[in-house]
């Protein structure tokens, strides 16, 4: 990926960069999958993720970030709150249950073994994307009326 080079930020910040935003969204990753069983969650995660975004802005430019994003921050924050309001409604409509009821899910994969699927990972993959979202939104905007 082709990224102009700030005058105004360091050559060494831009390099470390590089490095650390994949390592960042990686971690944010493995907070956000094991969140249910140990500290960790799509809010956490968000914000690392967000922390990864926020460094890359830091040591290029606004437009250099929104490539990376690869999609509108609006669209990230709606799919988010999409996905967070459907693992509430499967419960609802599959079994009757109260709004929010978890619901889990075992399947086999072959070549890995048993997979559990669940409505609390899914909530929080919305939670994840909102988190992204919004803060995203905030550092651009505000890039935008720096520059």
């Amino acid at each position: 990926m082709k990224t102009e080079l700030r005058s105004d930020a360091s050559l060494i910040l831009q390099t470390a960069t590089r490095f650390l935003v994949p390592l960042l969204l990686l971690f944010s990753v493995f907070l956000l999958l094991r969140g249910h069983n140990e500290p960790g969650g799509g809010f956490i995660a968000g914000l690392v993720a967000s922390s990864a975004f926020a460094l890359y802005l830091f040591a290029f430019d606004a437009s250099s970030t929104k490539r990376l994003l690869k999609v509108e921050t609006q669209l990230l924050m709606g799919l988010g709150l999409l996905l967070a309001l459907l693992s509430g409604i499967i419960g609802m409509v599959l079994h009757g249950q109260p709004f929010l009821t978890s619901q889990w899910w075992t399947l086999y994969v072959p070549g890995i073994g048993e997979l559990k699927l669940s409505t609390p990972l899914l909530f929080d993959v919305g939670v994840y994307l909102v988190v992204i979202g919004v803060v995203s939104t905030i550092l651009l905007s505000l890039a935008k009326v720096e520059e």
